[in-house]
């Protein structure tokens, strides 16, 4: 489940504009006209300044807050131009962009809620940075497989939702996490789906205001905590097949770009700690390592896509990260009997000296992860 909120990014936006999290390998932002140090805490978002050249723009955060945050640039109608989440009290992290000249917007949100604190930025004159074609290829190629993964879903899924109308409890249960992995496969892209997201993968804690709880974790609270179906249920399982099919037939247009591939595979290994290691995500029906599998799959996809040109711009990174994608599928393999299988250990089985130890493995992936989009842009020194 990534955060609940609007992300979809014109075909016009895209041809403009590449966005770029991690650290820059070489001189993309060594101009400090294009440096924007980002200050966020509790109360404040100071930026350094306001207006600064079209092209490749640096933000430079700090969070001087209690509270943990994420810093979002936006379109004017709230549409995500990049992101950071996550980002500890105390801490600094690096997000470059590469932008068309427009307004934008600058969003801090302490606490990772709500619409944020503001401030109004414009980038001005410039020109983006032309892509390798061979991005191109990766691009096409991932969104052949997050088509394949939605339609591989649906089947499953409406086994899910025809064992809930039913009322057959414990069908619906072998049912349930099947259904969600090509799903968890295709997070690295979420956000590029628009509101699909929040309606089908959204936990109660995820809500935002106003906000009806739908989709599989509201039946996973009905199915194994409550142990029992309504007819409210029901009329849910419905409505989680109207919008992946919904899904569906959104990931032929979607938006898909190499920079939202790298960012989105580095955002949801940040979530497998925050939300799958810690057992949140799967909190009732302890599916957890079903959900992690998947998302390491769906990562390491885009990353197998991405690797022929970041191999050729930062052969050490790559060395690196083929390194802790295998030693991180070594470590999940322990907990399965059967390699082609999905069938793990229920996660409330496993204690806090494994649960470390698989925080250890993707904290040692999501590293190295993070300057993969530098890579496929930037080459290395």
């Amino acid at each position: 489940m990534r955060a609940a909120r609007l992300s979809v990014v014109t075909a016009t936006a895209v041809a403009a504009l590449t966005a770029v999290a991690g650290c820059t390998e070489k001189g993309s932002s060594g101009d400090s006209d294009r440096v924007i140090d980002v200050t966020a805490t509790d109360s404040k978002c100071e930026v350094s300044k306001k207006e600064f050249p079209a092209g490749h723009v640096e933000l430079a955060i700090e969070n001087k807050g209690s509270k943990v945050t994420e810093v979002y640039v936006l379109f004017p109608d709230d549409r995500i131009v990049t992101e950071r989440e996550n980002i500890g009290p105390g801490t600094k992290q690096k997000v470059t962009a590469e932008v068309k000249a427009g307004t934008y917007t600058i969003a801090c949100k302490p606490g990772m809620k709500g619409d944020g604190i503001r401030q109004e930025v414009k980038a001005t004159g410039g020109t983006a940075a032309k892509r390798d074609p061979r991005l191109d290829e990766a691009v096409a190629a991932y969104r052949k497989y997050a088509q394949e993964q939605a339609d591989a879903t649906l089947p499953l899924a409406k086994t899910f939702a025809a064992a809930v109308k039913a009322g057959d409890l414990e069908a619906a249960k072998k049912a349930y996490a099947p259904s969600r992995i090509g799903w968890e496969r295709t997070e690295p892209v979420a956000e590029s789906f628009g509101d699909i997201d929040p309606k089908v993968d959204v936990r109660a804690d995820g809500l935002e205001g106003g906000q009806k709880w739908t989709g599989w974790h509201r039946l996973e609270k009905s199915l194994w905590q409550d142990k029992k179906i309504t007819a409210e249920d029901k009329t849910l399982a419905d409505q989680l097949i109207t919008d992946l099919t919904d899904w569906q037939n959104r990931v032929g247009k979607a938006d898909i770009t190499p920079t939202s591939m790298a960012n989105g595979a580095k955002e949801l290994l940040d979530e497998v700690a925050t939300g799958k290691v810690t057992g949140e995500e799967e909190r009732y029906s302890h599916t957890d390592l079903v959900d992690f599998k998947a998302n390491v799959e769906g990562a390491e996809k885009s990353y197998e896509l991405l690797k022929p040109v970041a191999k050729e711009n930062n052969a050490a990174l790559v060395t690196e990260l083929d390194k802790q994608f295998a030693a991180l599928n070594t470590l999940l393999d322990k907990y399965r009997a059967d390699k082609s299988s999905y069938e793990f250990t229920s996660y409330d089985k496993v204690g806090d000296a494994d649960r470390k130890q698989l925080s250890d493995g993707v904290n040692a992936l999501a590293e190295p992860l993070s300057k993969l989009a530098a890579a496929v842009v930037t080459k290395s020194a």
